[in-house]
C-alpha cells in the first residue's frame, strides 16, 4: 500500500493505493494522523485506487473520524473492494461517501 498527499481546490487529497489489511492498516493510520496534524479544514481520503479494504482499514477511517476535531473529511470510494464493505457496516452514514474525487471535491467546496 502506498499514500500521496496532494492539495485540489484548497482541499487536502490523501490517494490510497494498493490493499488495505491488518498489515498495512498501521501505515494508513499514520498517513492519516500526518495529514490532520497540518490541520487542513478539509481531507478527502481517497480509496478510488484500493483493491483491498480490511476490516482494519475501515477502523483507520473511523478513527480518523474521531481525531479530525474541525477537519471535514470525505470518502472517495467506488466499487467492490471499498464501497461495498462501507455500505455493509453503515460507515457511508459517518463519512460523506463519493464514487469521485470530483464529486467529494465539488461537495466539500459546497459546505
Amino acid at each position: 500500500m502506498t499514500t500521496t498527499v496532494t492539495v485540489h481546490d484548497g482541499a487536502t487529497v490523501l490517494a490510497v493505493i494498493g490493499e488495505v489489511d491488518l498489515a498495512t492498516a498501521p501505515a494508513l493510520e499514520n498517513a492519516i494522523d500526518s495529514t490532520l496534524s497540518g490541520k487542513p479544514g478539509a481531507l478527502v481520503i481517497d480509496l478510488s485506487e484500493v483493491s483491498f479494504l480490511a476490516s482494519a482499514g475501515m477502523a483507520a477511517l473511523v478513527a480518523a473520524h474521531q481525531r479530525a476535531g474541525g477537519t471535514r473529511i470525505a470518502v472517495v470510494a467506488d466499487g467492490p473492494a471499498t464501497s461495498r464493505q462501507l455500505k455493509m457496516t453503515n460507515l457511508d452514514q459517518v463519512f460523506a461517501l463519493h464514487s469521485t474525487l470530483e464529486q467529494a471535491l465539488t461537495s466539500l467546496n459546497e459546505n
